[in-house]
């Protein structure tokens, strides 16, 4: 069997696969039901370096770097053919029935937007990260002059080599309002050709003939033209991330509004034209601008911290990332990043950023190596395909996912080499780079104090593996389990029975919910998950009355897969559970 087959399988088999997307390191999985997904078995897979359940019915498998092989032997797997999409019924149910996602979805729909508008991109920003890096190292070993200052010409050659770089960041504005589009449900193109209007060499040319002036606009000074009396602002979007963001959050919902009414044969030509006459100008008088100045504004912020304090900043930066990477918040951060690039020729959040990546590295490091001590075949193959990641990739989702977050003890540890690293860098003076790269052994070039760089990713990776190695990160029960070899070496130990109040409405509620389900000869098996539902197998689907279960007061029941059902129960559904429980152990 292929890695491919094993993973569908160990998730519960093409049926209960609803969706299937990817990121750099990790499968996403939407599943009808994931309460049924054991992740030691998905662990156990050859390939698999780790394994996430999430709220709803998500779940995400840890490849590393060959995850769009993985992903793409999965959908051309035979049985990923006969893959049938949730009903507009199970849709509606699913999404009215809470939990973490239910409640904050959109939370979760933002940082996924932001996230796959950029994760399409990362090999092609990762390679002229490293254009980037030869360039630094080409001016820090005296053979050319200073690459990133405007004002120093270079010779021909160099030029060209120069250029190699630009033609990934220049047009990231394209890019990302390709992915963002897409995201949205907008046709990817559409975006593109919006934002390829203020791209145009001859829209940046229109704030040099005589009838532009200048202007004062949030406190700096902005060139304006005048279009049919309206005042265009004139700006320079290479490299702009904000602007097509907010493009494309507006056109996803102005495209579904065009495809409700208008009809549907006249769907190719009218809701492409329409969207376009609307956000082409909209996007060139406002939408455009506001980007500029919400980025522009959310780089200020950080900038006055680090003018005010660059200690306090270079260690308040890598102290944060491990708490803003799990949640998706560094996104906004490395659009901030290529901002200040772009705007003032250097960024200074990088530097202390690496400390962060290099503590991440070193904690696997120390885990590799006690892999390695106890014949931890599993966790040495996550922590070797995590480590080569983080250190010539400068990726650390697979650190993360793959071993940090399941095991509590790492996280003090992986702090305090951040904090060892972001201290030193504090004292420095803190770090300057001219370009965006991927915080890797294979970039440190790129920083214009390479010594202090150096010397602070070392010591924090050293102080996270060090820890790591002589503290261990396990408890003695996860120590012995990886002793023996068991699947169950992750596993925390065994949590004391709690006893269930179960009170008499919810005793009489349960009892109509098990007569609208058949009756207790009819069920096969009661749990609580997602904290608001109640997974129900049943022997048999059609003595399952869902009009009945609505009159019981049952606020919705969706039929996830054949025999099993949920009920959508609110917050005590744990007490549901437990009185269907009693009422079908009596019988």
């Amino acid at each position: 069997m292929s890695t491919a087959h094993d993973i569908v399988q160990a998730v519960g088999g093409a049926g209960n696969i609803v969706s299937l997307s990817h990121c750099a390191t990790r499968l996403r999985f939407q599943l009808r039901d994931a309460s049924g997904v054991d992740v030691p078995t998905v662990e156990s897979i050859k390939g698999v370096m780790g394994a996430v359940p999430q709220s709803g019915e998500r779940f995400q498998v840890i490849i590393g770097g060959a995850v769009q092989n993985v992903y793409n032997e999965i959908n051309s797997l035979p049985e990923m053919a006969d893959q049938k999409p949730l009903s507009d019924e199970e849709i509606k149910a699913a999404a009215r029935a809470g939990g973490v996602r239910g409640r904050f979805d959109w939370i979760d729909s933002f940082f996924e937007f932001l996230s796959d508008s950029f994760r399409p991109i990362l090999g092609a920003l990762l390679g002229a990260s490293l254009f980037i890096t030869f360039m630094s190292l080409m001016s820090t070993l005296g053979v050319i002059g200073n690459w990133a200052d405007p004002r120093v010409t270079l010779p021909p050659s160099w030029q060209f080599m120069n250029l190699l770089w630009q033609s990934v960041f220049v047009f990231l504005p394209l890019m990302v309002a390709y992915n963002a589009s897409k995201k949205l449900g907008a046709d990817p193109w559409v975006g593109f050709a919006i934002m390829g209007l203020v791209m145009l060499p001859g829209f940046t040319a229109l704030g040099g003939i005589g009838e532009a002036y200048q202007a004062t606009v949030a406190g700096s000074e902005v060139t304006l033209i005048d279009i049919f009396g309206v005042p265009l602002t004139i700006f320079n979007y290479s490299s702009q991330v904000f602007p097509p963001l907010l493009m494309a959050a507006v056109l996803g919902p102005l495209y579904r509004i065009l495809k409700r009414i208008i009809p549907e044969n006249l769907h190719l030509i009218f809701v492409p034209f329409l969207s376009m006459l609307i956000m082409l100008p909209l996007t060139a008088f406002l939408i455009g601008p506001i980007g500029v100045y919400v980025g522009a504004g959310l780089a200020s912020v950080l900038q006055a911290i680090n003018s005010f304090s660059p200690f306090i900043f270079a260690i308040v930066i890598p102290l944060a990332y491990p708490f803003m990477v799990p949640l998706g918040l560094h996104w906004p951060i490395n659009a901030i990043m290529l901002l200040n690039i772009s705007q003032n020729g250097f960024d200074y959040i990088q530097g202390p950023m690496g400390a962060w990546n290099f503590a991440c590295f070193g904690a696997t490091a120390g885990v590799l190596f006690l892999a390695w001590r106890d014949r931890d075949i599993q966790m040495r193959q996550t922590a070797t395909g995590a480590l080569a990641a983080g250190l010539l990739g400068g990726i650390s989702e697979p650190s993360l996912y793959g071993i940090h977050l399941r095991f509590k003890k790492i996280y003090p540890r992986l702090l305090a080499g951040c904090l060892v690293g972001g201290v030193i860098i504090g004292f420095g003076g803190g770090l300057k780079t001219s370009a965006f790269v991927f915080t890797s052994l294979l970039t440190i070039p790129a920083f214009d104090n390479i010594g202090l760089y150096a010397l602070a990713i070392g010591a924090a990776f050293l102080t996270s593996m060090l820890l790591v190695i002589f503290t261990d990160y396990r408890t003695a029960e996860q120590k012995a389990a990886a002793r023996r070899g068991g699947v169950d070496a992750v596993a925390e130990p065994t949590p004391e029975p709690r006893v269930i109040v179960v009170d008499d409405v919810q005793v009489n509620q349960a009892r109509q919910w098990v007569t609208a389900l058949g009756g207790e000869e009819n069920i096969d098996g009661v749990e609580w998950i997602a904290e608001t539902r109640v997974r129900v197998g049943v022997k048999d689907d059609s003595l399952v009355d869902v009009e009945a279960l609505q009159r019981a007061g049952l606020p919705g029941a969706v039929r996830v897969t054949p025999n099993v059902w949920h009920l959508v129960a609110g917050l005590e559904a744990e007490q549901y559970a437990e009185g269907i429980r009693r009422r079908v152990a009596s019988a």
